[in-house]
């Protein structure tokens, strides 16, 4: 849940991400990518050098967490969205 965003989810998406599933302790939100193979253990550290550009100072705003599955057609944000565009749906 943001300012902006008064939703409250999981920061999981529908469906789990590939290859690892829920999400349940503590996470990071990384801008990018990290390369190399799925569950690779990334090392967080403090600088060497100290940020001094406009980019590295400026204050950081989370308007809005994308929770939609990226994989199929992944459009909902929770379930309970998904429910109330979709209806009911038998088996």
């Amino acid at each position: 849940m943001t300012d902006y965003d008064r939703t409250v989810k999981e920061i999981t998406p529908m469906g789990g991400f590939p290859y690892y599933g829920v999400v349940k302790e503590d996470y990071v939100l990384v801008k990018g990518g990290c390369v190399g193979p799925k569950k690779r253990v990334v090392t967080l550290r403090q600088s060497l050098v100290k940020q001094t550009s406009r980019k590295a100072m400026e204050e950081i705003a989370v308007k809005f967490v994308d929770t939609s599955s990226k994989f199929g057609h992944g459009r909902f944000q929770t379930t309970q969205e998904k429910m109330k565009h979709l209806g009911r749906s038998t088996a």
